[in-house]
């Protein structure tokens, strides 16, 4: 870990659970930075290293250019805050991510994403279509979830992992995106794809004309041959990490 990184550790964190406080800070200020907010919602929640699945996630009330290392809230499956906060949590934010990291064992990262592309598409009857070079990459990689209204209630959890299955990404119908990985870069890589073949799809839905289907043998090969998404070739880490690098350039108090 960076010298000056371990400097601004407070002592009531480990060095350990520290490191995943900065990486996650970091990945709320990438967000920031392609637009990916909803004033004070969404969530993109890390598991914290330990024998215990206890995560970490955004102090409700602060826009994501204002996380940092130190605020973000380490809670267990029961929605208990278990480091100094603040802050409460949101609660529609803790029934999603809580059922996914519980029942999920390498769910490491869940992010969720109201972005307006990924929105229209879920609430578009058919979802995502196999039209563009990005959505093409994602064969049988997406599930649904119906609609349930806000989700606060702890009931619908079960429903949520039934309709997601084996799948790392869901379009949760009428409300927006989801991913989850191995790690924050894999759980990234996976929902930037999906992001983007939800903006080329807006995008193309508006042109005259009819658009031009892939076949899904070529959807198929595609995703097989998109090696962003598997651990063993990176999973997105070379990515991330450059953003990482610009957000550190513009304002690196996300470390603190």
């Amino acid at each position: 870990m960076n010298e000056n990184i371990q400097r601004t550790r407070p002592e009531w964190c480990d060095p350990t659970e520290w490191e995943a406080r900065v990486q996650l800070a970091a990945v709320y200020r990438v967000f920031h930075l392609m637009g990916w907010t909803e004033l004070i919602f969404n969530h993109i929640t890390l598991r914290v290293p330990g024998p215990h699945k206890h995560f970490l996630i955004n102090p409700f009330g602060l826009t994501y250019d204002e996380i940092k290392a130190s605020n973000l809230v380490k809670i267990d499956l029961h929605g208990n805050i278990l480091s100094p906060s603040e802050y409460p949590i949101n609660p529609a934010g803790f029934v999603i991510h809580s059922a996914i990291h519980a029942n999920v064992e390498n769910a490491h990262c869940v992010m969720h994403t109201h972005t307006t592309a990924g929105l229209a598409v879920a609430c578009m009857e058919g979802g995502l279509a196999y039209t563009n070079f990005y959505s093409a990459q994602l064969h049988d990689m997406v599930a649904y979830h119906d609609f349930e209204g806000i989700t606060v209630h702890a009931e619908e959890k079960s429903r949520i992992l039934k309709s997601m299955g084996d799948k790392r990404l869901l379009i949760l119908r009428n409300h927006g995106l989801l991913s989850h990985g191995v790690t924050l870069a894999h759980a990234f890589a996976l929902l930037w794809t999906l992001n983007r073949a939800c903006e080329v799809q807006v995008v193309t839905d508006s042109m005259r004309g009819q658009t031009l289907p892939i076949a899904p043998a070529i959807t198929e090969r595609s995703t097989r041959d998109a090696l962003q998404f598997s651990p063993a070739h990176g999973a997105g880490q070379n990515v991330l990490d450059a953003l990482v690098r610009r957000v550190t350039r513009i304002d690196p108090s996300y470390q603190e």
